[in-house]
């Protein structure tokens, strides 16, 4: 059996390589710890992946919590979830270092000109993929999925309360609980202050991701754009972006919103933050999970959530889009990043997202 040191080295080389989103990481660890070392049992891994999906919180992050948990307790999953995330997070640390102090250049802007047109494209094929997984021909969740990114999409921000109404509605069209069946009733940059709010916030945000990282775009959107207006329009782009080109969970781009606003103790706040609830949301229920996890109601609760979870990353493409597809050339990069992502010969998101900021280099340079 592994030790915690092991374990945690192991989940620091996955942070610093790991590219293609939530669900190649945790394609790695079943690869890696399960069929490889033989140090988490295949009925681990599974349990471990329902805990993840059944809960709020990063997918990939919380079934690392899990594993480290499995192996070496609170410690354990404790130091296992700090080794997974510290790569990305000093990568987007050091990538919001030179965007506050180079990101009045033009070559910068024009770099992320076409980032921008590209993220639109990701973003829109994980919406399809994630629909066609978790809704496929269900005229309720589609029904669910479509209130959701039409109201996402007009109001500019995710509505939490639609989606928690959605798992509910879920659950009570599909597993009604027994009273319902008798028949029953039914301020300043690195202040004290700002670093109170960014806590808050992204306490709050981290609470209601559930699946894919991309899940908490929408939220963020109407949170430090809309809400407060930390950030522009161009900035959030520029963050989710960010968070695509860089290896570990996409979550962290939390990271680099908070050194934008409040630097680096802004950014240690607001990642910080983020992974603290889905931290103690899969180690609490570990214990019990495996006496409980199974029953219908709470499947039935996740469904629905991740159905309304799901319409808002697709509301999100819309209003994110209106900001970042600016003329043909953006639109022509937007539509060739889905498309490349629907090849036969899987090509990483990094290198669409490079390859993006470097057509947009050639096009503002010459222009």
């Amino acid at each position: 059996m592994p030790t915690r040191a092991s374990l945690a080295r192991y989940f620091l080389r996955l942070g610093a390589a790991g590219f293609g989103g939530p669900i190649a990481l945790v394609g790695h660890m079943q690869r890696d710890l399960v069929e490889t070392r033989g140090w988490i049992t295949e009925e681990e891994y599974r349990e471990g992946l329902a805990l993840a999906q059944l809960s709020p919180g990063p997918l990939a992050a919380q079934l690392c919590f899990y594993l480290g948990y499995i192996r070496g307790g609170v410690l354990g999953a404790a130091l296992s979830g700090l080794a997974f995330v510290l790569p990305s997070f000093v990568i987007v640390v050091a990538l919001g270092w030179a965007y506050v102090h180079y990101g009045g250049l033009a070559w910068m802007q024009a770099v992320f000109y076409g980032v921008g047109a590209a993220v639109i494209g990701l973003i829109s094929r994980s919406a399809y993929g994630l629909a066609r997984k978790t809704i496929g021909k269900d005229f309720l969740l589609w029904g669910i999925f479509l209130v959701v990114a039409i109201g996402t999409a007009i109001t500019g921000r995710e509505i939490v309360s639609l989606i928690l109404a959605a798992g509910a509605l879920v659950w009570i069209v599909r597993t009604p609980p027994a009273v319902l069946r008798r028949g029953g009733t039914v301020a300043e940059g690195g202040s004290t202050i700002l670093l109170l709010q960014i806590l808050g916030f992204f306490t709050y945000a981290g609470t209601f991701i559930f699946g894919s990282g991309l899940a908490i775009v929408p939220f963020l959107h109407g949170g430090v754009v809309l809400q407060h207006h930390w950030l522009t329009e161009r900035q959030f782009l520029d963050a989710v972006a960010v968070a695509l080109i860089t290896p570990g969970p996409v979550v962290i781009t939390t990271g680099f919103i908070g050194y934008l606003v409040a630097g680096l103790a802004g950014a240690c706040v607001a990642a910080g933050a983020t992974f603290l609830p889905c931290f103690l949301f899969t180690v609490i229920p570990a214990p019990y999970f495996h006496r409980y996890g199974k029953r219908p109601w709470l499947a039935a609760i996740v469904t629905g959530i991740t159905a309304g979870a799901t319409g808002a990353i697709a509301g999100a493409v819309i209003v994110l889009a209106r900001q970042s597809l600016v003329d043909v050339t953006t639109g022509l990069i937007a539509v060739g990043a889905f498309g490349l992502t629907l090849l036969r010969w899987k090509i990483p998101e990094p290198f669409i997202v490079v390859a993006a900021g470097l057509i947009g280099l050639g096009v503002r340079g010459l222009s």
